[in-house]
């Protein structure tokens, strides 16, 4: 390794020793898939010693056999700390990540803190407040001179003359249809009729003009 090279970072470390852990696993996996191929093969050879009457031989086997059993068994539990080395490290990394997340949080918080002025932001708040109800005293007013126009006096006799121009006028387009139609009176809009048109008219000719 050369003197000026780069201390690796923590999350470098950490990826290169779970590759390695990985790396040991599948040889351990690799180890013990041929542990239990060897295991088979005694077996059988003891079981055609055992047939063959060779006592030696089974003997001998046997202790091999033994050691093999107590190879795998190893193997297995090997195989279990590197797994719990792994997830140690995993929750290690999570950790970190989190205490990480926490730091960087507190700092915004702290940034915050020091911008945000609670008297300033009081003052706004009644600001606000005053402006919002000066708005509402205003639309309130303006809403109040609306319905003082709206309802002024003279305004149901000006709806009583539109409603009868409106019927004359049809009464002029369909007067070859509406021979029982009683007229009505013909006058400018804007003008008071001379002659009060009732609702019993303005029903009868309603009705007139549905049947047509």
């Amino acid at each position: 390794m050369s003197f000026f090279s780069k201390k690796p970072t923590v999350e470098q470390s950490i990826k290169q020793n779970d590759r390695v852990l990985r790396k040991t696993q599948r040889d351990l996996e690799r180890d013990r898939h041929k542990l239990e191929l060897e295991e088979k093969k005694l077996e059988m050879e003891i079981k055609k010693a055992a047939k063959q009457n060779n006592k030696q031989a089974c003997v001998v086997l046997a202790k091999q056999l033994v050691n093999l059993r107590k190879q795998k068994t190893k193997s297995f539990s090997m195989g279990s700390k590197v797994g719990a080395i792994g997830n140690q490290q995993k929750l290690m990394h999570s950790n970190m990540k989190m205490a990480g997340a926490m730091g960087t949080t507190t700092k915004t918080m702290q940034q915050m803190n020091k911008v945000m002025d609670p008297v300033k932001m009081a003052k706004t708040m009644q600001d606000f407040e005053r402006e919002n109800a000066k708005m509402g005293m205003t639309e309130e007013m303006v809403n109040d001179t609306l319905d003082d126009i709206l309802t002024e006096s003279g305004d149901e006799e000006e709806e009583d003359a539109v409603v009868s121009q409106v019927l004359d006028e049809i009464g002029i387009e369909i007067s070859g249809k509406m021979v029982d139609a009683p007229s009505a009176h013909r006058g400018k809009l804007g003008e008071s009729s001379k002659s009060r048109v009732t609702d019993d008219d303005i029903e009868k000719q309603l009705a007139a003009l549905k049947d047509l």
